[in-house]
């Protein structure tokens, strides 16, 4: 997971400019889960993007030299690949991105994340690599931070154009185009002669024409100083060869070139100004000549050289503590310094790069204390932390207690992800201020093989999952406070590829306005945009603009027509992208879009809303930057920067009316534009070139003279937002203070958004479906199929209270108050009395093999039962055994050492006055084999010999060792075959457990398998619609299982306990019915045959008649049918016809002749048996049943396929839906290490 470092608070804007003249090689990188904030694209994978200087100028098709621009938190490093681009030059860039490899986040602005990549230029070819368009996760939020008179109130944009300027988005689909209307009326725009002209100064960066990388840097908006590292990189070497430092005290109307102060020889790499004193700045110089760092305690007036025995890769200051830093070195070592960078002292090594993060304010003991993601002399990773000066071994802490993935730690918020290493599917564990580690719980069937956290604030996560049946869309979840517990916000969720390969996804966070979000949908087809005013609870299309820029009516009716609006991030992060929105303007949002039945980037146009989306005015037809000035109070537009201009346009009443503005007396090719770096000044820059052989220039621009007077009380009005009409958004009415379009005035620094906010009575649009619940089609949220509501948690104990879920939870940071609150709010109900259910024993770290002498942790869980009442006996298997009076003594898990090698029994017995439970668990005292699967039949024939198989995918070309244990035997039966035959004696329920060991690798698969004297079957299979559904995993196969019982309950009166429904795996859907006697009628076994066939001829009556039926997810009801094999007609009346009718009669017979020999002495042939799974707690397989002789009734199964055949169909089916590995799905779902 990558982290893009953001503006703490308090904090000063520091700008990072990169310019290069480059032609662009894509070359990979690791792609990682990342998370960026979510009014930012989030950025799903990144991969660099490598760039080559073109030496000779004939060879540029364009002149517009590229920039690289990144808003950066002053001073704390950005978290990204190996290597950063200069951003790292001591700002981190304001949007950050963390990626979990498989959970991604942004960091709190309490805290601190691993460090700013100034990169390896060497051995990681710089920063160069990536272009500024691979930054396209920089969307801006709400809570970026905002200019103010006391400094940084949050995070800063990040778009270039302004430090509020939220959203900073573009797809980069630039192109020349004609000019275009400024007004909707000809004499709106102003004539060439009488067009204002403002006040400007030229610099030009003399003799830096050869350098093509120049990084900017504002320290702040109580400073007028700007500094500016241009360089010379080396593509062929690798490395930056010559650079100049620039510095201005005047807001860059002068610059000094500095080079005698740092020494006329010094090349420079990378430049950090502290965070929390802007007066301080730390220098690297390039490792290539000389490996020190520059400090200065003046604002780069002087500075000091010290010597540095390590390369720096990352940097990462303290948020609070001015001298602190964290270094990460070329060779994987993390250092920590106390008196910025003058001493370095190692903190440990093995360090993942980018996992490493300080302590957040408020939830870390230690403001010292360090979080870490480190290796372990076996290759394994672990979490670890300590302080930054006491990192002994004994003074480490290992907040989770198992290893996790590599490149899976986030620290984020009130927040911590990780990532457990699992055998096919990923698990995630969140810590919620800083609690114990929670496995976090999607639904069920999410089976996630890619997740990211988009973001942690708002006191919830939002995840943006790819599901096993998804390629190029995401689901959007949404989760509990403690970021445990996740609900569907919206199904797939479009993604869009930059040219580096990163991956965004389309979601916008509207800032100002909490819980209004605007996503583009792919649904049937077509590609669809959608906004919510209460985080996804409710969605709609947006309504398209009534009349075009002429004033001609649009003829657009939802929902076959809307506007759709393009959310992807700019590929200059110094332009302002295809949508914008800033806190301090409420309501107005700028995008670029297109009206139509779908999104299209052809013929697109600029949008504007200044009613929070629910109307929207064309404001141009073609595609522009465009920022906000003055707090939002103003627009500024500047045409793509194709070609030259020395134009801007400026509107005051939210882009009805557009005035141009001078700001060159030579057009310029705008490389990127800083708007509003300071709260009391009124500065815009531009950087750009006027050809591709000039030198840089940096365009002062003092727009105060647009300004007519200060804005007083009169110049302000009310605004009430809305959503079509119904003023309760989030759960309250709010009004906002807005300045009265067309007032040429300047706000002041001080003024009110929000004048008032008032709670509205809760209706059911404040409250969403609860974890295991669906919203239906009459809009209740009803349980899941694999869910059970009634399901009361292990911690409830007898005389306690739980809350027990009403199917709804409340919106989180909505505000309603009464109203249906109490209807729909989780009851407080009484803990009952139940008899254990569900006991799981496992080791601490999942696997069955242990080393002798070493220390096993077995952990006990209970799904359901009193943890508090039951007793627990724990007998290890070698002659110890413990018991503990209650479950709560386990919680740290039950170790025990042995002290002799072999296979040892582990059993667990949980017991109340209700009942108990038992589960075993066999121990080799001794790399897991991937996958097993144990094929029993589902029910079988008293004292008839069956078969018993064992596969093992994929198959081992080393011995394979089976151990067998077989109905309620201790010893273990030792095979090297696959398959065992075994008879069972007795009636009832027995358990088979089978082992598989391949050096030290070892898996188990358990079956149970139900003995009868006779039995009824039926073959079922089902509408198409199930197949669209099925991830064919043994728990959906129980679960559907579940419910076709349920529904043939429905037309038949026969007992539950005898009817049984085994699912098989792979696709089209298939099942068998087996109706089985009562326990004590086996003794007249005519009655009970009579009664069997009775009740089937019922239930095969209503599967003809279509009336057995199930409803899977709200929408998709599934028809369950009765499967019947018709032979073909054995006589043909046609004469001519009448020899292959003979052939034909002649094959029934060999086939039934066949058919009969088979039946007769299947138990003879080894491979001759069927299989059904048991409806058990633990994930069973099913296949189907056991023939039962002459005497028994007919099996309609044991005629059709055999479990040679059956195996052959289903691992044809694995290969066929692209599994070649032994998951137990045929869908592989890689964790989100592999993304």
């Amino acid at each position: 997971m990558e982290t893009w470092a953001g503006l703490c608070p308090g904090l000063h804007l520091s700008l990072g400019m990169w310019v290069m003249i480059a032609a662009h090689t894509l070359q990979h990188a690791r792609a990682e889960i990342t998370c960026a904030s979510c009014p930012s694209p989030v950025q799903l994978h990144q991969e660099e993007l490598q760039l080559v200087m073109r030496t000779d100028p004939a060879e540029e098709p364009n002149p517009l030299k590229h920039i690289r621009a990144e808003f950066r938190e002053v001073g704390v490093a950005d978290q990204n690949n190996v290597v950063d681009d200069d951003r790292d030059a001591g700002v981190a860039s304001e949007d950050q991105d963390v990626s979990l490899n498989g959970v991604s986040g942004r960091k709190d602005t309490n805290g601190s994340r691993g460090g700013s990549r100034p990169g390896s230029e060497k051995e990681e070819q710089l920063e160069l690599k990536e272009d500024a368009a691979l930054r396209r996760a920089k969307r801006n939020s709400p809570e970026f931070t905002e200019f103010s008179e006391s400094g940084w109130t949050g995070r800063s944009d990040a778009n270039t154009g302004s430090s509020e300027n939220k959203g900073s988005l573009l797809d980069g689909h630039t192109q020349e185009r004609s000019d275009f209307r400024w007004t909707r009326d000809e004499g709106r725009g102003n004539n060439r002669q009488d067009e204002p002209k403002l006040a400007s100064s030229t610099f030009a960066l003399t003799g830096d024409s050869a350098h093509n990388h120049a990084v900017v840097y504002w320290s702040g908006q109580n400073s007028s100083v700007i500094l500016i590292l241009t360089k010379l990189y080396d593509f062929h070497i690798g490395s930056v060869t010559e650079s100049t430092l620039w510095r201005s005290t005047d807001y860059g109307s002068t610059y000094e070139r500095m080079n005698d102060k740092v020494g006329a020889k010094t090349v420079l790499s990378y430049l950090y100004v502290c965070p929390t004193n802007k007066r301080k700045i730390m220098v690297l110089t390039d490792p290539e000549f000389e490996s020190s760092v520059l400090i200065s305690s003046d604002e780069g007036a002087s500075y000091q050289k010290y010597r540095l025995t390590f390369y720096v890769l990352s940097l990462l200051f303290h948020p609070t503590e001015e001298d602190w830093a964290l270094a990460y070195s070329h060779d994987q070592k993390l250092y920590s310094s106390v008196d910025f960078g003058r001493k370095w002292q190692l903190v440990h090594e093995h360090v993942t790069p980018t996992r490493f993060y300080w302590s957040v304010s408020g939830l870390d003991k230690e403001p010292d204390l360090v979080h870490m993601e480190a290796h372990t002399p076996d290759g394994s990773v672990q979490y670890i932390t300590c302080r930054a000066q006491m990192c002994t071994e004994a003074n480490r802490n290992y907040p989770f207690s198992g290893y996790i993935d590599i490149s899976s730690l986030v620290v984020q918020d009130d927040y911590i992800f990780i990532q457990v290493p699992t055998s096919g599917r990923a698990t995630y564990y969140v810590s919620y201020k800083r609690d114990s580690f929670i496995q976090i719980k999607l639904p069920k069937y999410s089976l996630p093989k890619d997740l990211h956290i988009v973001s942690t604030d708002e006191k919830q996560v939002f995840a943006a999952v790819q599901e096993w049946n998804q390629n190029d869309t995401y689901n959007l979840y949404l989760s509990d406070t403690r970021g445990i517990f996740f609900t569907l916000a919206m199904e797939n969720v479009k993604t869009t590829r930059g040219i580096g390969g990163n991956q965004m996804l389309d979601l916008y966070e509207v800032a100002g306005i909490k819980g209004m979000l605007i996503a583009n949908k792919r649904q049937d087809n077509q590609v669809k945009t959608f906004i919510t005013y209460n985080k996804g609870r409710d969605w709609r299309l947006l309504q398209a603009p009534t009349t075009d820029l002429e004033g001609n009516d649009i003829h657009c009716i939802m929902p076959f027509c809307s506007l759709h609006l393009q959310l992807q991030m700019s590929e200059n992060p110094y332009l302002s992208g295809t949508i914008s929105t800033k806190s301090s303007a409420p309501g107005i949002i700028v995008a670029t879009g297109n009206i139509g039945a779908e999104l299209s980037y052809n013929n697109v146009g600029m949008f504007i809303s200044s009613d929070a989306g629910n109307s929207w005015r064309q404001i141009f037809e073609e595609e522009h930057n465009v920022w906000f000035l003055d707090k939002g109070g103003a627009l500024v537009a500047v045409k793509q920067p194709s070609v030259p201009t020395k134009h801007l346009w400026v509107s005051f009443d939210e882009g009805r009316q557009w005035t141009q503005h001078s700001f060159s007396s030579v057009p310029l090719f705008v490389d990127g534009v800083l708007v509003e770096a300071g709260a009391e000044n009124q500065i815009m820059t531009f950087f750009g070139h006027f050809s591709h052989r000039s030198e840089w220039q940096l365009i002062k621009i003092d727009y105060k003279s647009i300004f007519s007077r200060r804005c007083t009380e009169e110049d302000y009005q009310t605004w009430h937002l809305h959503n079509q009409g119904e003023p309760c958004v989030m759960g309250q009415k709010q009004i906002y203070m807005k300045r009265r379009p067309g007032n040429y005035c300047m706000l002041g620094k001080d003024y009110s958004r929000i004048l008032s906010a008032e709670s509205c009575i809760c209706r059911a649009h404040d409250f969403e479906c609860d974890y295991g619940y669906e919203r239906r089609s009459d809009g209740n949220c009803r349980p899941a199929f694999w869910f059970n509501p009634s399901t009361v948690s292990r911690s409830c104990s007898q005389g306690q209270n739980y809350f027990n879920s009403t199917g709804y939870r409340k919106v989180v940071l909505n505000n309603c108050t009464k109203g249906v609150k109490e209807l729909y709010t989780a009851r407080k109900q009484q803990c009952p009395n139940r008899p254990p259910k569900g006991l799981v024993l496992t080791t601490k770290n999942g696997k069955l093999t242990a080393n002798l002498g070493s220390n096993v942790t077995f952990l006990v869980q209970l799904d359901e039962g009193d943890s508090i009442r039951n007793n627990i006996q724990l007998d290890f298997g070698d002659g110890t055994a413990v018991s503990y009076s209650n479950l709560s003594w386990t919680e740290e898990g039950i170790k025990h050492v042995y002290k002799s090698a072999g296979i040892f029994r582990v059993t667990a017995l949980a017991e109340n006055n209700l009942g108990y439970d038992t589960t075993t668990l066999f121990l080799h005292v001794t790399c897991p084999v991937e996958h097993i699967q144990l094929l029993a039949p589902f029910v079988v024939i008293r004292n008839k010999e069956v078969n018993i198989t064992a596969v093992v995918l994929p198959s081992h070309s080393r011995t394979v060792t089976y151990f067998w244990w077989l109905g309620n035997n201790t010893e273990p039966v030792i095979s090297l075959d696959g398959s065992i035959s075994y008879t069972f004696h007795n009636e009832g329920m027995h358990t088979v457990t089978v082992q598989v060991a391949a050096a030290n690798n070892i898996l188990q698969d358990t079956k149970a398998i139900a003995v009868k004297e006779f039995f009824k079957s039926l073959l079922l299979s089902f509408s198409p619609n199930l197949d669209e559904f099925n991830p064919d995993i043994p728990e959906w196969r129980q679960d559907v299982g579940r419910v076709i019982k349920k529904a043939v309950l429905q037309v038949s009166d026969f007992p539950e306990e005898q009817l049984l429904v085994a699912v098989f795996p792979g696709i089209p859907t298939a099942a068998e019915l087996f109706l089985l006697p009562h326990k004590n009628q086996s003794e007249d076994k005519k009655k009970s045959e009579a009664e069997l066939e009775q009740v089937s001829d019922v239930i095969v009556g209503a599967l003809n008649q279509n009336l057995v039926e199930f409803e899977l997810k709200p929408g998709v009801r599934v028809i369950v049918y009765n499967t019947q094999l018709t032979l073909a007609p054995l006589v043909d009346s046609i004469p001519r016809h009448s020899s292959s009718a003979m052939l034909m009669l002649l094959s029934v017979v060999f086939l039934g002749l066949a058919v009969f020999l088979i039946y007769k002495f299947k138990r003879k042939i080894p491979w001759i048996n069927i299989y059904a799974e048991v409806n058990q707690e633990k994930e069973q397989e099913m296949i189907g049943s056991v023939g039962q002789g002459d005497s028994t009734p007919k099996i309609t199964l044991s005629e059709f396929s055999t479990s040679k055949e059956l195996m052959e169909k289903e691992l044809d089916a694995r290969v066929k839906r692209g599994v070649g590995n032994a998951c137990e799905s045929t869908r592989e779902i890689p964790n989100c290490t592999s993304v």
